[in-house]
């Protein structure tokens, strides 16, 4: 089974970036708090696949060397990769948000885990990383 896409959870500093979904019905999790990420074109890696969304959605170029963790898990159109990397804080000046979403914030990432509205697979992705990156 092949991959459909890549998330990334981008710390800047000691926080998240979240991206509030559009509110249209005809997407998954409308409303949502959303990670940068989406689904992959032609033949691209997981790694180009988030790094090239994430500079899409949220205009920083990151290199495939900025990705200090992943994990691959199943969904129902095929595997996505789910990345982590930590940035300083002051790239925030650099976010510009693209054509999708209504707008992005920091957000602190147990904060996420637990929020209401974060995307749950998302959300059951970064726990499993924080939990690893404080054994």
């Amino acid at each position: 089974m092949t991959f459909s896409g890549a998330k990334l959870a981008l710390f800047l500093g000691q926080k998240i970036v979240v991206i509030l979904r559009d509110d249209k019905p005809d997407i998954p999790y409308p409303g949502h708090w959303d990670l940068p990420g989406g689904g992959r074109e032609q033949e691209e890696s997981p790694e180009v696949c988030a790094l090239r969304e994430t500079e899409e959605e949220i205009g920083l170029k990151l290199a495939p060397s900025d990705l200090v963790w992943s994990r691959r898990y199943k969904r129902p159109r095929g595997y996505v990769w789910f990345f982590i990397s930590h940035q300083p804080a002051g790239l925030v000046s650099d976010i510009r948000l693209g054509s999708e979403g209504q707008r992005w914030a920091l957000m602190d990432p147990r904060e996420y885990c637990a929020h209401p509205l974060s995307v749950p697979h998302f959300a059951e992705q970064l726990s499993s990383y924080l939990s690893e990156a404080r054994a």
